[in-house]
């Protein structure tokens, strides 16, 4: 358990240094304005995605099985997201 968390710390620091990084150069390099926003949405959710990977990852290392929606499989929006 405390090694979960000594991990957990660790990677909230990295993620934390990686977003200031990814900001700070977005800041730097000169785009134009719509190229800029639409950069920094990308950054942000590649962000997104990252944590939510290693968040199914520490999840699934404490035994809770997180199921993730497979959409190749399914025929229908309907058929991911029931109502």
């Amino acid at each position: 358990m405390i090694e979960t968390l000594i991990g957990l710390i660790f990677l909230v620091i990295i993620i934390g240094v990686f977003w200031w990084a990814a900001t700070t150069l977005l800041r730097v390099i000169p785009l134009a304005e719509p190229f800029r926003t639409v950069v920094h949405v990308l950054v942000v959710l590649v962000g997104v995605f990252i944590v939510l990977y290693v968040a199914q990852m520490f999840l699934s290392a404490a035994g809770i099985k997180v199921p993730w929606p497979k959409f190749g499989e399914a025929k229908s929006i309907h058929l991911v997201m029931p109502a």
